[in-house]
C-alpha cells in the first residue's frame, strides 16, 4: 500500500489558497470541496472494507512515508494560519469574502489539522507528540490532548465521558456540554497528575497553564505583526476548527454505551462502542479516522493499519455527510435511531445511554 493517497488531505489547505487567488464565490471553495465534493465522491466510489493480514500490517506500520505525510502538514498549517492573518489585515475583502476565507481556514485547521494532531499525539515518541501539540495550539484547543487521552479513552461510551453523545441528544446540546465539560475535565485530570507527582498546581509543571498561554502568545505574535484584527481572526478560525472536532465527536459514539458491571466498573472498550465508516475517499482525507472502533481498541495503531470490523456499528455515509446531517436533529434522529436500535438489539453489551 502506498502512502500517497493520503496526501489528498493537502487538497484542503491548497483549496484555501486557490479560492483566495480566484476570489469572489471561490472563497467558499474549501467548504464546497469538504461538504460537497467529498460526500459525492463517497457515494460514487463507495467503501473499502478490506483488511490486510497481521504480517502485512506489521510491515505497513513501519513504512516511514506514512509518517512523513503527517509531519509535513505541521509547517504547512502554521504557514497557512500566518498567511491568513496577513490576508485579513492587508487585503481588501468584502464581508462575504472575509467570512468565506476565515471559514475555509477553520475547516482546514480543524478538519485536517486536528485529525493529524490526533494521529500524532497518540504516539509514544516525544517528537510526534510535540508536533501534535503545535497543531492543537493553532486552534486554541490544546487541552484536547489531556482530555482525549486520559479522559475520553478511559470513559468513552459511559455517562462520565463528555465526548460521548447520548441517544436523543441534539448536536447543539451536546456541543455546549462537551466543550465546557471537556475543558473542566482536562483541568481535573491535570490537577490529579500534579498531586500524584507532588507538583504545585500553579507552577510550570501544569500543562494546562501552558495550553492556555501558548495560543494567547501565538495570537499576540500575530497581532504584533499584522494588527489587532489578526488576533480576532485567529480565535474565530480556532472556534471553527474545534467546532468541527466536536461535531465529529458527536457522531463517533452517538447512543452507544458500555455495560456497567456488578462491581460498578464498566466493561472493557470493544468494537461495539464506536461508529465506523469505510468510505474510501473520506478515509484518505481523514487518515482512516473513520475506522474508529479499531482505534479505541488499539489506540497506538498507526492510521494506515486501522481495520474494518463487521461487528462495529456502521454509519450510512462518511464523516462530511454525517456532519451535515447532524446539523438537522430531526433528520438525524430519523436516519440514525433505526440504525442504532437495530444495532443495539443485535450487539451484546451495547445499550442506549438515554431513552427518547
Amino acid at each position: 500500500m502506498s502512502p500517497w493517497p493520503y496526501s489528498l488531505a493537502y487538497v484542503v489547505p491548497l483549496s484555501v489558497i486557490l479560492g483566495h487567488w480566484l476570489g469572489g464565490i471561490f472563497y467558499y471553495l474549501t467548504p464546497m470541496i469538504t461538504f460537497g465534493l467529498i460526500p459525492l465522491l463517497d457515494l460514487m466510489i463507495g467503501s473499502d472494507r478490506t483488511n490486510l493480514n497481521a504480517e502485512a500490517l506489521e510491515r505497513l506500520s513501519e513504512k516511514f512515508g506514512f509518517r512523513v505525510i503527517t509531519f509535513l502538514y505541521v509547517p504547512l498549517q502554521i504557514s497557512l494560519v500566518i498567511w491568513g492573518a496577513h490576508v485579513v489585515t492587508h487585503e481588501v475583502l468584502t464581508g462575504f469574502e472575509l467570512a468565506g476565507f476565515v471559514l475555509s481556514i477553520g475547516i482546514t485547521t480543524g478538519g485536517v489539522g486536528i485529525t493529524v494532531a490526533h494521529e500524532l499525539f497518540h504516539k509514544k515518541n516525544a517528537f510526534e507528540k510535540a508536533l501534535g501539540h503545535v497543531l492543537l495550539m493553532t486552534v486554541s484547543y490544546m487541552h484536547f490532548y489531556i482530555e482525549h487521552l486520559f479522559g475520553h479513552h478511559v470513559h468513552v461510551a459511559t455517562p462520565r465521558d463528555p465526548a460521548t453523545a447520548r441517544r436523543g441528544e441534539s448536536l447543539y446540546a451536546f456541543y455546549v456540554r462537551t466543550v465546557s465539560r471537556s475543558w473542566l475535565d482536562a483541568w481535573r485530570i491535570e490537577k490529579q497528575r500534579l498531586q500524584h507527582r507532588g507538583y504545585s498546581h500553579w507552577g510550570y509543571h501544569n500543562r494546562m497553564l501552558w495550553f492556555v498561554a501558548l495560543p494567547v502568545m501565538f495570537a499576540a505574535m500575530l497581532g504584533s505583526l499584522f494588527g489587532w484584527q489578526a488576533v480576532f481572526y485567529f480565535f474565530v478560525q480556532s472556534a471553527v476548527g474545534f467546532t468541527l472536532l466536536e461535531i465529529v465527536n458527536y457522531l463517533e459514539h452517538y447512543g452507544l454505551q458500555r455495560r456497567e458491571l456488578a462491581s460498578g466498573r464498566y466493561e472493557k472498550v470493544n468494537l461495539a462502542h464506536a461508529w465506523n465508516a469505510d468510505q474510501r475517499v473520506t478515509n484518505y482525507f481523514l487518515f482512516k479516522l473513520q475506522r474508529h472502533a479499531d482505534h479505541h481498541v488499539h489506540p497506538l495503531r498507526r492510521y494506515q493499519t486501522l481495520r474494518h470490523f463487521e461487528e462495529s456499528p456502521q454509519l450510512p455515509t462518511g464523516y462530511p455527510g454525517m456532519m451535515l446531517l447532524a446539523l438537522a436533529p430531526p433528520l438525524w434522529r430519523r436516519i440514525m435511531h433505526p440504525r442504532l436500535d437495530h444495532f443495539l438489539q443485535n450487539a451484546a453489551g451495547a445499550t442506549p445511554i438515554l431513552k427518547d
